[in-house]
C-alpha cells in the first residue's frame, strides 16, 4: 500500500482512510431474528466453528463479532474465513487497527510479536474483509451498542475515537482511559459506565463473564485457555465453549 495511506479521526468523528470518510458507526433496525454478539477469537478457529454450528444460525440471526479474530491463537487466517465464509459482521479490534496501520503504510513500528506472522497469514479477501470493520454496531430497538474496548463514561459514546473504544480497560484518576496492566488499581471503565444504551464489549479478558446493570464483557479469555462466549439477545443469553487447550501465555 502507498505510504499516504493513514487513519485518523476528522472532526465530525468520522473515519478517515486515505482522505475517505467512513462512517464508524454502524446501526441496525427492524431486527426479525436474533442478535448474537461473540467475544474475542483471537485465532481460535476450531472453538468459533464450534460455537457456530451450536448457535445453528438462521437467516435472520445478525452475528456481531466483537473484533480482535486475529493474533494469539492458532489460525488468525482460518477465523477470518469462517467470518467471511458466514457472512458475519465484525467490529474492529485493537488488534486489527494495529495490523491496518501496517497494511495501510508498510511501517512495522507499530507492529507487536507475533504480528507479521498474522499479516503473511491473510489474504486479499482477508485485509479487504478487516477494512470494512466499523467500530460500533448500534441495535435501538434493543437499546444496544457493541463494541471491542468500551467507552469513556465522561464523554458521548457515539464520538469517541478508535484508539479509545477499541483499548480502553479502565479509567485513570484524571478521567483518562488506560490499560489495565498499566493501572492495576485503576476502575473498569464498566463500573463507571451508567448507561444507556446497554454495552456489550469483549477486550478484558476475565474467568466469568462480567455482566452489569448497563455492560456485559464477554472475553472469557478463549486463547488463555477459558471460553469463547456468545451472548443472545433478545432472550439475554449466554452460550459458551471451553477452549482445547491454552494458546497463549499473558506477559504482563
Amino acid at each position: 500500500m502507498p505510504d499516504w495511506w493513514w487513519w485518523a479521526r476528522s472532526s465530525a468523528g468520522a473515519i478517515v482512510v486515505a482522505g475517505r470518510r467512513i462512517a464508524p458507526l454502524q446501526v441496525l433496525r427492524g431486527m426479525n431474528g436474533r442478535l448474537i454478539a461473540i467475544g474475542d477469537i483471537h485465532g481460535c478457529h476450531l472453538e468459533f466453528a464450534e460455537l457456530l454450528a451450536r448457535l445453528e444460525l438462521t437467516s435472520d440471526d445478525r452475528v456481531i463479532l466483537l473484533g480482535d479474530l486475529v493474533n494469539r491463537g492458532p489460525d488468525s487466517a482460518k477465523v477470518v474465513a469462517l467470518a467471511r465464509e458466514h457472512r458475519l459482521t465484525a467490529l474492529l479490534g485493537n488488534h486489527e487497527l494495529r495490523l491496518l496501520k501496517f497494511w495501510r503504510s508498510g511501517d512495522t513500528k507499530s507492529l507487536k510479536e507475533g504480528d507479521l506472522a498474522t499479516c503473511r497469514q491473510l489474504k486479499p479477501d482477508d485485509w479487504a474483509f478487516l477494512d470494512r470493520m466499523r467500530l460500533t454496531f448500534e441495535v435501538p430497538e434493543l437499546n444496544t451498542v457493541c463494541v471491542h474496548g468500551g467507552f469513556l463514561p465522561s464523554q458521548p459514546w457515539q464520538k469517541q475515537p478508535a484508539e479509545v473504544v477499541t483499548r480502553i480497560q479502565v479509567v485513570d484518576a484524571r478521567g483518562q482511559p488506560a490499560k489495565r496492566a498499566d493501572e492495576p488499581l485503576a476502575p473498569s471503565w464498566a463500573d463507571r459506565w451508567s448507561g444507556p444504551p446497554f454495552v456489550v464489549y469483549g477486550h478484558t479478558p476475565r474467568p466469568e463473564i462480567y455482566k452489569l446493570k448497563w455492560s456485559v464483557g464477554i472475553d472469557t479469555g478463549c486463547v488463555l485457555g477459558g471460553h469463547l462466549t456468545a451472548y443472545i439477545l433478545p432472550e439475554k443469553r449466554f452460550l459458551q465453549v471451553k477452549a482445547r487447550q491454552r494458546y497463549w501465555v499473558r506477559k504482563d
